[in-house]
């Protein structure tokens, strides 16, 4: 029993340590991590969006903004695509690949941002969330796996976790977010580090 767990640990290791070795992908999050500060710093505020556990990560980033990461402070404006009642409302009446892109044309502003994640680049729910996103002037974030799908060249700053495995892709997601956190409460709190 205890081979599988020694494989998967190893395995999640070595994902992590290519994603590391491509300075591209360093470079993105530090791009990313500076839009979402200066779209906060602008009066802005950052969207999230995924399906699945893409959805479970939406919500801990929009989450630990609004609440905390590691010490108190002010909250900041951050919102999850997440509503029940939103999706199967607009699910019912326009199709589920539209739920996201209606909370973008509910709220998407110039000059906020929008953390758009699918493991597969090809979730058509987000895609047509950066759709509206960049009509309306909302800066765009993939969050993405496997070879970036089709959002790798549709969002200002694609995020790629190659892996064929989802639960890989998403151990990484996870710990771009917190970067991303730990990125945003550095500059604006740099007070706590």
């Amino acid at each position: 029993m205890s081979k599988f767990i020694i494989e998967a640990l190893n395995d999640a290791k070595n994902t992590l340590e290519k994603f590391i070795n491509n300075e591209a992908n360093i470079s993105a999050m530090d791009t990313a991590i500076k839009t979402f500060i200066n779209t906060l710093n602008n009066g802005g505020r950052i969207y999230s969006c995924g399906n699945g556990g893409s959805m479970c990560d939406s919500m801990h980033f929009a989450e630990e903004l609004t609440g905390r990461y590691r010490k108190d402070r002010r909250a900041l404006a951050a919102m999850s695509f997440s509503d029940p009642s939103h999706m199967s409302c607009v699910g019912n009446d326009f199709g589920y690949d539209a739920i996201f892109q209606k909370m973008v044309e509910a709220f998407g502003q110039k000059g906020d941002s929008l953390l758009a994640i699918s493991t597969s680049g090809n979730s058509g729910n987000v895609i047509n969330a950066v759709n509206e996103a960049k009509a309306r002037g909302v800066t765009t974030i993939g969050l993405l796996g496997k070879d970036g799908g089709k959002l790798k060249d549709m969002v200002d700053i694609a995020i790629i976790v190659e892996s064929p495995l989802t639960d890989r892709i998403q151990e990484i997601h996870i710990k771009i977010i917190h970067n991303f956190i730990e990125g945003i409460e550095r500059e604006l709190f740099p007070e706590h580090y």
